[in-house]
């Protein structure tokens, strides 16, 4: 551009009334006319520095695989409504994934495939970036079939409040499928999949997988970068494998695990990709299994049944099974509260769906259209959702972050008293959830009802994303035709040691 030229401004500056109005609205006192002024003046001239800002070009994520942007399945073309939106991305022609059919849930960015995150919030937004774990998915020579279904927002775990309608379960098709990562799983029971991608913040791989009957991995926290998916709180983020088997899921954790230092991780680690594929049989003679009692607590009996009796099954392969207990892990939900609340608000409502504060690559697309919506149409909300937002916007009200900070510094300790119990044990089990598959709330139920079936399952889960330990769903067996999740948890960064007893037991089991 020529000098002297004319150029929209990226800011617009305010007028000395507004800034009067601004200084009522913070509580600050400017008496003087000559002080407003000069705050005016001196607001215009550090505009300066954001429109350099507006006119640099930024580096963004790599898009490195040609694709069409697909299409929405025809409900006949939908089994269970697991899928959001159908493509073929084909990947690298040799690799690891070489020939695995892969879902992505549907709060992973996609380049130029259309992207709802369970919400009419986010309707017509198409990503013009792949997310980490998209790319290293197809470097992997993996195929990408779709976008599958998630919960509003992922704020829920059940499988009701995507706006599009319920994701069935294939079990039982009047029960819930588990969320927020709903399709995922459902995509893999149906087999239009072999693995996918799933998300969690309180147990959003592991409640679909319990309650399907297939194979979820919460990784630990930071082995597998979050970048290019939307944030519900960025100290609780996980991305990682769902598969169909125990050797699936490691495959796609092999894939997808590791630090990369450039735009790829907001989440760094000195944790690089591991060969979990391949060291999955291991004699397991003399490790030691904790049976945590906390975790067995308010489970309902059958589930506590499975589980001890699958468990226990490892004994035949020399294993020390003993039981644990740990009484803070009861207080592990309590701790999660405040930061799934109140984190969670400034998160995806006052930073879009990305947030604040971290390194890393920012969606700016993203945050343009969360803002933009939730000015909009806000009251187009789900239940849970509506939740977050009172109780969020009643807390930073009332008393700012008092009790995020407090629930953070409990994490810590937390954190460490399950840290303690693994220098005993090598992983630590109990039920995934305390009960098995809910009816799907019916056209007249309550809001108190949809809540209850939305948030009521997390005791054991939940937990776990606060802490950042590795801990995996697998199917322990069945109670009337339902199946039953069981949770190996490991130390941090010992997700190898947890897809181990995994295996181990996925052998004894089937």
């Amino acid at each position: 551009m020529l000098p002297g030229m004319f150029k929209t401004s990226a800011v617009r500056c305010p007028q000395a009334e507004e800034v009067r109005e601004l200084c009522r609205s913070i509580g600050l006192r400017l008496d003087k006319e000559q002080d407003v002024q000069d705050f005016t003046e001196h607001m215009a001239k550090t505009f300066e520095a954001y429109q350099v800002v507006s006119d640099s070009v930024a580096p963004t994520l790599l898009v490195k695989y040609p694709r069409t942007p697909g299409y929405r399945p025809e409900p006949n073309d939908n089994k269970h409504n697991a899928w959001y939106w159908r493509c073929d991305i084909p990947g690298a022609p040799e690799g690891l994934l070489k020939g695995k059919r892969v879902g992505i849930k549907d709060n992973v960015c996609v380049a130029g495939v259309p992207m709802l995150n369970g919400s009419r919030l986010l309707e017509g937004y198409i990503p013009d970036i792949d997310a980490s774990v998209v790319t290293r998915i197809l470097d992997a020579g993996g195929r990408i079939l779709g976008k599958t279904h998630c919960e509003h927002m992922c704020y829920s775990g059940s499988s009701f409040t995507n706006d599009t309608g319920p994701t069935q379960n294939p079990v039982d098709p009047e029960r819930s499928s588990g969320g927020s990562s709903s399709g995922s799983a459902v995509a893999i029971k149906n087999g239009d999949v072999d693995m996918a991608i799933g998300g969690d913040q309180g147990g959003s791989i592991r409640i679909p997988a319990s309650w399907v009957g297939i194979v979820g991995l919460k990784p630990t926290y930071g082995l597998v970068p979050y970048t290019g998916a939307i944030s519900l709180e960025t100290t609780i983020d996980h991305l990682g494998p769902m598969a169909a088997n125990v050797k699936d899921c490691a495959l796609l954790l092999e894939a997808i695990a590791g630090y990369d230092s450039g735009l790829d991780s907001r989440q760094p680690s000195t944790m690089t990709c591991g060969k979990y594929s391949e060291l999955l049989e291991v004699d397991l003679s003399g490790k030691r299994m904790g049976l945590l009692a906390e975790g067995f607590a308010g489970c309902e009996q059958d589930v506590q049944n499975i589980v001890r009796e699958a468990a226990r099954k490892l004994g035949r392969l020399g294993v020390n099974v003993e039981e644990v207990s740990l009484p803070l892990h009861k207080e592990g939900v309590a701790i999660w509260t405040p930061i799934a609340i109140d984190g969670a608000y400034q998160c995806m409502v006052k930073g879009f769906g990305v947030g604040y504060m971290s390194k890393g690559y920012y969606n700016e697309s993203l945050m343009k259209k969360l803002r933009e919506s939730f000015a909009l149409d806000v009251d187009k909300v789900s239940d849970p959702v509506k939740l977050m937002l009172l109780m969020g916007s009643y807390m930073e009200k009332n008393y700012g972050g008092q009790f995020y900070a407090r629930a953070q510094n409990l994490c810590i300790k937390l954190t460490r008293a399950y840290d303690a119990l693994l220098e005993t044990y090598d992983v630590l089990v109990m039920p995934t959830l305390p009960y098995k598959a809910p009816k799907l709330p019916c056209a007249t139920s309550r809001v108190s009802d949809r809540l209850n079936n939305a948030l009521g399952m997390i005791q054991n889960t939940a937990p776990f994303d606060i802490s950042g330990h590795p801990a995996i769903s697998i199917n322990a067996g069945f109670s009337e035709n339902l199946p039953v999740g069981l949770q190996i948890v490991g130390a941090k960064f010992a997700d190898l040691t947890v897809l181990q007893f995994a295996a181990a037991l996925e052998k004894l089991i089937n």
